[in-house]
């Protein structure tokens, strides 16, 4: 009878990490396409200011007030006649207390007054106004 040779295995210590690197920058790929599709929200042309903008955004509810005068809770189209409901629902949905109000530039004083005032009479405290850093040496002339 032929006598079986053992075969004896040796551990292999090197480690290929081409197939690794290729993986990782494919996945980097894929997330710097998807990062800017992931920030939704309604577009608008906040107002510039001096002042310094958070750091971190609270949790709130984003009320957004376009250019043309829509008015969005969390990027959800609301007419003005149930913002009062819809707003609670979504404030009682995400367990917030504050609001955050993003208004385009070019909206009318007087409805985002009316808005405020709205927040307001639904006893919402914390209201924050959400504005763009203005850069330097762009400041603009105060109208007289």
């Amino acid at each position: 009878m032929p006598r079986r040779r053992h075969r004896t295995y040796r551990a292999l210590a090197d480690i290929n990490i081409a197939n690794l690197v290729d993986v990782v920058l494919v996945l980097l790929i894929i997330f710097m396409i998807s990062a800017p599709l992931l920030q939704s929200g309604i577009e608008v042309n906040l107002p510039q200011t001096r002042a310094a903008a958070i750091s971190e955004q609270a949790e709130g509810v984003v009320v957004t007030i376009d250019e043309k005068g829509g008015i969005y809770i969390n990027d959800v189209w609301s007419r003005l006649e149930s913002f009062d409901e819809n707003l609670q629902r979504e404030m009682r949905t995400k367990n917030a207390s504050s609001v955050y109000l993003r208004a385009d530039s070019m909206v009318l004083y007087g409805t985002a007054i009316n808005i405020i005032g709205r927040l307001k009479e639904l006893g919402i405290e914390e209201i924050g106004l959400v504005t763009a850093r203005q850069e330097k040496g762009r400041e603009r002339t105060s109208r007289k």
